[in-house]
């Protein structure tokens, strides 16, 4: 992170910004300005390379060719890897999780590959996955139960140097009763929503991995009244 901001590179509007995931900066800017942390957002288009200085980069949901276009020119560019390498914090949602694996499956079931940032493999599954998500987090990331919209026919399997982000309570997630992966500060989910409007908790989580530090806690009535809304409709708690 620099001395003085913390620098959030939102990767490929152009191509991967299907479901509103964009939604995704606006929270992270907010939550950090309430905390008087300075931010500076770069929407980065597809024709641009990828600045290795930044500290979190966000990519979004994206059709099938979109998806496959944006993978090569990420693995081409070689920034978003050099930028992991420095520490930088990655949050890849469907379309964009699966970019961050090591292979994912394109539009006529093909196995391509990925980034390799995660130790993760996609494919296509039988079924499409449509409707909410719940999800209770691995421990050790200290992020309150998650809700979240999926859509995708994705099925993801963990390798050994993968961790899964949440135990499934409703929906589908990867397919195996276990929703995203994380490796350091690389995680992606299947969740839109979008996800961190949803889930104050696991914005902090990004912040706290970019700032380094714990941060101060915030008043999340309004934030956390719109994601018990959607726990309740889903569970019926």
């Amino acid at each position: 992170m620099s001395s003085d901001r913390i620098k959030i590179v939102w990767i490929y509007p152009d191509l991967l910004s299907t479901y509103g995931d964009q939604g995704n900066t606006i929270v992270l800017e907010r939550r950090a300005a309430l905390r008087g942390i300075p931010t500076e957002t770069v929407s980065l288009r597809s024709d641009e390379h990828v600045p290795a200085d930044g500290d979190i980069y966000l990519l979004g949901g994206g059709e099938d060719r979109p998806q496959i276009l944006a993978a090569q020119r990420l693995a081409g560019d070689g920034g978003l890897a050099r930028a992991v390498q420095s520490g930088a914090v990655v949050f890849g949602v469907c379309a964009g999780y699966q970019i961050l694996g090591r292979e994912f499956g394109g539009e006529e079931g093909q196995q391509l590959p990925g980034l390799g940032l995660l130790d993760i493999t996609s494919g296509r599954g039988e079924q499409r996955a449509v409707g909410e998500i719940v999800g209770d987090v691995a421990g050790e990331l200290n992020v309150p139960r998650i809700t979240g919209f999926e859509n995708h026919q994705g099925v993801t399997r963990l390798g050994p140097n993968a961790r899964p982000f949440a135990q499934v309570v409703h929906g589908v997630g990867n397919g195996d009763g276990y929703e995203g992966a994380y490796t350091g500060r690389v995680l992606g989910t299947y969740m839109h929503g979008p996800a961190l409007v949803r889930n104050p908790g696991l914005a902090d989580l990004l912040l706290t991995w970019a700032v380094g530090h714990q941060l101060q806690p915030l008043d999340d009535s309004w934030a956390g009244r719109l994601r018990e809304e959607r726990l309740n409709a889903v569970l019926g708690a």
